[in-house]
Parts: C-alpha cells; sequence; structure tokens
C-alpha cells in the first residue's frame, strides 16, 4: 500500500488491432485520426524488405497521398529527427505512420514533437516537456520486442554528447497501435531473439519497480509467461505462426508494464552502450539483465521466486534466497538457447566496436543520470554501476 499522497497513471493507445492482417486497416484509422497526407517513417531495411511498399499502396489505394522518409538508423539521431521535420514541411504532410521497430517508432515520435511543438528534440528530453497536442499518428510493429508502437517513450541520440536522451510524454503515445504478425514472419533469427530478450527486459524491470501497480504487474507476469513459451519456438523457426502471434501479445503486454511503472538500470545503462558505441539496444538489455537483477534481487526477493516460477524454474524445496536466484538462471539459460552473446566485448567484436574497460567511467556518470533508473527497486552508487558495467563485459 501506498503510504504517502500518490496518483498513478495508466498509458495506451486509444485502439489497438493484433492479428494477422491487422495492417490493412491503417488506411481506415490515419484518415479516422484526422489524416490526409502521412509521413510514413521507416528505415532501409524495412523498406528493402517490401514492408513499406505493402503499407504504402494500401494507402494509394485507398486514395491517399503519402510521403516516405527511411533514412532513420538504428538508435536513430537528433539529425535523423531533424531531417525527417524537413521532409514532413516541404512536403506539406499532416500526419505520421510509423513502420519498423524501436528505431522508426522513436524517430516519427521525434518528428511529431517538433512538429507539433517548435524547438529542436533535444528540448523534449525527460518527463512530458511538451504542451502541444500531437498530430494524428498510427505506429504499425514490424518486431516483437520493443513496443514503441504502444508507449509514450522516445529514445534519442545525441549526436554531440554520444547520450541517449530519454524523452517520456504521454503526447507521444500513438492514437492507434497496429501489431500483425504477418509482417514479423520474416525477421531473422538474430533479430528475433534480440528484440524478445528486449520484451523480457521490459516486463522484468517493470515487475521490481518501485512504482508497479497490480494492473502492471498483471500484465509483466503475463508477458514473462508468453515469452519463456514462445522466444525460443521464433528464433528456431520464424515462420511459426503461433509463436510470432504469442510473441505479439508478450512484447505488447511488456509494453503496458513498462509503460507504467518505468524501467530501471538495465535500460539507463543499455543507453549508455548504444549512445556511446551504437551498439543494438536489445542484445545490450540481455547482456546487462542478469547481472542488474542480480544487484536488485535482495530489494525484490519475492518478486524474483514469482517470476522464476513463471519461467518454468523448479523451486521445489528451495529456501528463499535459492528460489529468487532461479530467475536469475531462467534469464542466462534463455539468452544462451537464442544465441545472444555472452558479455558486452563480445558483442562489441560482432559489430566491430571496442568497448573498452576506460570508457566505464563516463557511461557510469551518464547512466546516473538516466530518467529510466529513477524507478530501480534499488538505489546503486557510481561504484555499484561500474562493477556491474565491468561484470558484464
Amino acid at each position: 500500500m501506498a503510504v504517502r499522497e500518490q496518483v498513478y497513471g495508466f498509458f495506451i493507445p486509444s485502439v489497438t488491432l493484433i492479428g494477422l492482417g491487422a495492417h490493412k486497416e491503417v488506411p481506415a484509422k490515419i484518415k479516422a485520426l484526422g489524416g490526409k497526407k502521412p509521413l510514413v517513417v521507416a528505415d532501409k531495411g524495412i523498406t528493402a524488405a517490401g514492408i513499406t511498399e505493402q503499407v504504402t499502396s494500401l494507402l494509394k489505394a485507398d486514395g491517399m497521398e503519402c510521403v516516405v522518409y527511411d533514412d532513420t538508423i538504428p538508435n536513430p539521431t537528433d539529425n535523423n529527427v531533424h531531417d525527417g521535420v524537413e521532409v514532413f514541411k516541404k512536403n506539406n504532410c499532416d500526419s505520421v505512420i510509423t513502420l519498423g521497430g524501436g528505431s522508426s517508432h522513436d524517430c516519427g515520435k521525434g518528428i511529431g514533437l517538433v512538429v507539433s511543438n517548435g524547438g529542436k528534440i533535444h528540448d523534449f528530453e525527460g518527463i512530458d516537456k511538451s504542451d502541444k497536442p500531437f498530430l494524428p499518428y498510427v505506429a504499425v510493429n514490424t518486431t516483437a520486442g520493443t513496443a514503441s508502437e504502444m508507449t509514450r517513450f522516445c529514445i534519442i541520440t545525441d549526436t554531440s554528447r554520444k547520450v541517449k536522451m530519454a524523452i517520456v510524454d504521454w503526447r507521444v503515445t500513438p492514437g492507434v497501435a497496429v501489431d500483425d504478425p504477418l509482417l514479423m514472419m520474416g525477421m531473422p533469427p538474430a533479430l528475433t531473439a534480440a528484440t524478445g530478450m528486449d520484451a523480457l527486459t521490459h516486463a522484468v524491470e517493470a515487475y521490481v519497480s518501485i512504482i508497479a501497480t497490480p494492473m502492471t504487474d498483471a500484465c509483466a507476469e503475463k508477458a514473462i509467461s508468453l515469452i519463456f513459451q514462445h522466444l525460443r519456438p521464433a528464433v528456431a523457426n520464424g515462420q511459426d505462426v503461433e509463436a510470432r502471434e504469442g510473441m505479439c501479445y508478450a512484447q505488447y503486454l511488456a509494453g503496458m508494464a513498462f509503460n507504467n511503472a518505468s524501467l530501471g538500470h538495465v535500460h539507463a545503462m543499455a543507453h549508455q552502450l548504444g549512445g556511446f558505441y551504437d551498439l543494438p539496444h536489445g542484445e545490450c538489455n540481455a547482456i546487462l539483465l542478469p547481472h542488474v537483477e542480480k544487484f536488485n534481487l535482495i530489494a525484490k526477493m519475492d518478486r524474483f521466486i514469482k517470476m522464476a516460477e513463471l519461467m518454468g524454474e523448479s523451486i521445489e524445496g528451495l529456501g528463499p534466497r535459492e528460489a529468487a536466484e532461479k530467475a536469475l538462471e531462467g534469464i542466462r539459460k534463455l539468452s544462451a538457447d537464442v544465441g545472444i552473446p555472452s558479455g558486452l566485448i563480445e558483442l562489441g567484436k560482432r559489430y566491430g566496436k571496442d568497448v573498452k574497460k576506460e570508457d566505464i567511467k563516463t557511461m557510469t556518470a551518464n547512466a546516473q543520470k538516466d530518467a529510466c533508473g529513477f524507478t530501480n527497486p534499488r538505489c546503486p552508487t557510481d561504484q555499484d554501476v561500474a562493477a556491474i558495467f565491468e561484470a558484464a563485459l
């Protein structure tokens, strides 16, 4: 029970469409929100896969003009947002459709914030910094992990500081979220694994957050259960429709959890790895997750015991500490099974980046300022954060 006056919010899109063929509803939904000429924000991979064309052809068949901005990069930057705003204004667009995973959605949210409010994307770092209504916005998801298609979070890299800006604003919550397993069938195993572990991180961090509520708990618990049921099959066989649909629901439920209970130091630290080295967010989360939660374990031991059960770990006959540690074991086993690198140095080598111990001091200082860390169940010192980074190397 609360020990002081506090009001909890619960933020989700007004409408969510989940299921096979859901993306075909995009033209009707953007029109219903008042959009007449949307900017479609994607990335080159989505366009090369033919998914951008799938959506834009539906819009054109319905008599709508649209403009494509697909220069979004992984870990989208302030420059991406600036360029997207220029394309939006030059073509007199009036709405946004984001198409892809977290990068496209974050970039589109950033574009919408600046178009609606003026200024620069840097002006919105922090919580609820906008003061004008967001433009008509439909988010179409193509991965099962980030849940960015339904959240109030927008993460943009500040290229001058090499820091990911955490923008949390209820106005960027999409008006309509679309999750269609058909658009996820072509995801390669590595991306399926990374985005799935990102979803698990969302659920776990929300579950142990200091502002978790019974509503977010229900979402997080179901998400954890579904991820352990469906992620391995989805990685093993991308054409497994049941596994793909299961992960759609899992990642969305995890999004409902963290969108309202927020996150923790896994994300606060992963943002530094993304900003500093441009490493992929999902894999950074996956590597950091067991290390941060080992630190958090004594603060929420009962919750780790429950998570172990949801993961299918046997805790019969174990004491509380041993039972709680089974959750950490479950995370490590799942991560290994789906091919996540064992440490940050190995991850860096995979992407041609040199992750160095001497950078930890800077990343630690920045992680301690990240808004995601404010709801972590245990307050780490700088030395604690540095030690976790070192353990994860």
